[in-house]
């Protein structure tokens, strides 16, 4: 472990240009650089999670895993080890642009096991992959006749907020809040898309998904959107999706 005196920041840009640039078979650009902690093979798994369907609206994105990244020196700096004061001052992950490729730098020692690693990853994924091709109606009618049907709870701050703005009437507010019901539904599906791709990587609990400040989508609802994401997004070769009510012994 690196004293704060003897770790050197790099620039974000210099990092991008020095990280070796692959690409995984479903289509995803990666890299690692640094002191990741994360053997190659874990990294080439955990990408190539991300089902091939996703990879035409990613083309112009490149996942970069480094020790830690830092973003409170008013521009995107990178550290090429861990140490406790830069990970006091460290993100989970930062977006950067370079030319025409826009960069994800996630930290991957801000996290102590591969759950956290592969949720940060996936729920960056879906929400670049929202950006680039917006929510599937179906997806989203979907969403929406669970909300109407008052169905318990959802899948994140984000979403749970957004539906209850959508559908709880506003004095002088005629019909929907539109706005809110986008924003519910670019939530909900991100959540849907990232919890559906944690699957394929990792065996957990719904319920490790928990905060406190919102109930938890009721489970046949969440399998019911799973289900659906499945559909339009199948695993790749290699993956299984599959839904345990309970755990086995």
């Amino acid at each position: 472990m690196g004293s704060s005196a003897q770790v050197e920041l790099w620039p974000a840009e210099r990092v991008a240009g020095q990280a070796v640039v692959g690409r995984a078979p479903n289509g995803i650009r990666f890299a690692a650089w640094g002191e990741t902690r994360l053997a190659e093979a874990d990294i080439d798994r955990l990408v190539s999670t991300v089902p091939a369907a996703l990879s035409n609206a990613l083309s112009r994105r490149a996942y970069i895993f480094v020790p830690l990244t830092v973003g409170d020196t008013g521009q995107t700096m990178i550290a090429p080890m861990y140490s406790v004061e830069l990970g006091d001052r460290a993100v989970c992950h930062r977006n950067a642009q370079f030319g025409d490729t826009d960069v994800v730098f996630l930290s991957t020692r801000l996290v102590e096991d591969r759950f956290g690693l592969a949720f940060e990853f996936f729920i960056n994924v879906a929400h670049n992959f929202v950006e680039a091709a917006g929510v599937p109606d179906s997806f989203a009618s979907l969403a929406w006749s669970q909300a109407e049907a008052q169905v318990r709870g959802e899948t994140s701050q984000d979403a749970w907020e957004s539906r209850r703005r959508a559908t709880e009437p506003r004095a002088g507010q005629k019909g929907v809040d539109e706005r809110a019901r986008n924003g519910f539904f670019e939530s909900s599906f991100s959540d849907a898309l990232a919890i559906y791709m944690l699957s394929l990587a990792v065996d957990f609990d719904y319920h490790d998904l928990r905060e406190r400040d919102y109930p938890l989508l009721a489970a046949p609802a969440l399998a019911e959107r799973l289900r659906h994401v499945a559909s339009l997004f199948p695993a790749n070769p290699g993956y299984e999706f599959q839904i345990l009510y309970r755990r086995k012994g």
